[in-house]
This record gives structure tokens, sequence and C-alpha cells, in this order.
């Protein structure tokens, strides 16, 4: 009797396991994709998306990479020390290239059900005031494409 109670908990406890281990929405891969009509288009300026101070320290770690090559002894050292400082200012100075704002667009789409729903993302030249349009994704993931 106490071995059948402690498999009817044990198979409860597996059932409760995989019920929280469920994904809500489908699995992965699976894409919302809503549609609608482009109420308003406004250009913005997006950040780019390259993380500051990465140029000087790859540019650092590849001057101390060939510094370490150059040399031995106190001179090899020397040579490892110049190599990362000039390798992270060359390095920022190549990020720097790269750091301008991304020209992008909000849009304004009303969808089929009316609901307003405002996406921010990289400039599309294709999409105008008045289309059909399909809003792929949801939160910051979501892109407005022509229907």
């Amino acid at each position: 009797m106490i071995q059948k109670i402690s498999s009817y908990i044990s198979a409860m406890a597996l059932a409760l396991t995989l019920a929280a281990c469920a994904v809500p929405g489908g699995g992965p891969g699976e894409v919302e994709i809503r549609t609608g009509t482009i109420e308003q288009i406004t250009p913005v300026q997006l950040q780019n998306s390259h993380q500051i101070g990465v140029g000087a320290v790859v540019g650092g770690l590849a001057g101390l990479g060939i510094g370490s090559l150059i040399g031995g002894g106190t001179g090899r050292d020397v040579a490892m020390v110049l190599g990362t400082v000039g390798g992270a200012v060359v390095g920022n100075q190549v990020q720097k290239r790269y750091e301008q704002p991304v020209m992008g667009q909000q849009i304004i789409v009303r969808t089929t059900n009316g609901v307003l729903v405002s996406v921010t993302q990289p400039t599309n030249p294709n999409l105008r005031h008045g289309q059909r349009v399909y809003i792929e994704g949801s939160g910051e993931d979501a892109r407005v494409v022509l229907r």
C-alpha cells in the first residue's frame, strides 16, 4: 500500500516538473506574426550595437601578442608594453569609425483588431504610409515587413 502511494506521488511530481518546463506560446523558432496598416513613419537615429571599449581591448591584446614575439629579456618586456599601448590606441580609433548612429524609423501600425503598435527598426525604404504590413515577433525583436 505504501509503495503504491509512493508511486503515485512520484508520478505526480514528475508530471508537475514536466508541466513547469513547458514553453508557453509554442516552441523555439516560432514567431508571432500580426497584420495591419502603417499609420505613421517617423525617422529616428538608432544607437549602434558595438560595445564601447572593445576595440581598445582587442587592439591591446593583439599588440601584446605581437610585442611578445620581439626580442628577449628587458627589450621584449618593453616591446610588449609598447605593443599593448599602441594596439589599444589603434583599436580604439578603429572602433570610433563604427560608433556613428544608424538611421532608423519608428513605425506606427494599426493592427487588424484596431490596436496601435509602435516598432522602431533600421530604415526600410520600401515601407510607406497606408501600406498593409506584417509585424513579425514582439518586444525589441519586432520588425515591420511588407505584406
